[in-house]
């Protein structure tokens, strides 16, 4: 998986206007916390940060003060019009621990072309070691007829990767395709095919 280095600044001053100040010279404000430690604020690069939070649960050693803490983004906060970042929360992790993430589904193979694939669930929930997780993780959907399911149990995990979602999750369907829209224009031509009843003579 990916490990990106990045450099932060701590933070000393707080609120709306702070945050406002660190956006304007092109820096997200974020908080760096867990394993029972005093959370920690900081100043990141926000372009570095954008680049880095492309790949899914990507590892980031933030560098400040000093020192280096191995990172895990957990919370992501955007500007819902801009698309800017506005906060980060980052999780510390350690070397050789378990994790529990969101992993993304990415399916391969052919499917029934009668079908329609439905993606019900775009990611399945895993615990697997903090610097070995995946950026996706692959579902065969190869020969899947029309009207059947594949479930989060028939996903082959990685080495040392462990199921957390409930095996009977459907990640993906493949639904039939609807007739509906054959057999409306049918319909159509009869109903203009049928001669009109002829009108009441008038006494």
């Amino acid at each position: 998986m990916a490990e990106i280095s990045i450099n932060g600044t701590t933070r000393t001053n707080f609120g709306k206007g702070a945050s406002r100040r660190d956006r304007k010279a092109g820096l997200v404000p974020a908080v760096i916390y867990g394993h029972g430690a005093v959370p920690q604020h900081v100043s990141l690069p926000a372009k570095e940060m954008g680049t880095a939070l492309k790949t899914s649960n990507v590892l980031l050693d933030i560098n400040f003060d000093g020192k280096v803490e191995l990172t895990l983004p957990k919370s992501v906060t955007k500007h819902p019009i801009t698309g800017i970042l506005e906060h980060i929360d980052l999780l510390v992790v350690r070397r050789g621990e378990k994790v529990t993430v969101e992993v993304p589904i990415h399916t391969t193979g052919e499917h029934d072309r009668d079908g329609i694939l439905e993606h019900v669930n775009n990611s399945i929930e895993v615990e697997v070691e903090a610097t070995s997780i995946p950026s996706f993780i692959e579902l065969s959907i190869q020969g899947m007829a029309s009207n059947t399911s594949k479930y989060a149990g028939d996903v082959i995990l990685p080495a040392g990767t462990k199921l957390v979602s409930d095996p009977h999750m459907i990640v993906v369907h493949l639904s039939e395709k609807s007739t509906a829209a054959e057999e409306t224009p049918v319909a159509a031509v009869e109903t203009a095919a049928t001669p009109a009843a002829p009108a009441a003579e008038t006494k």
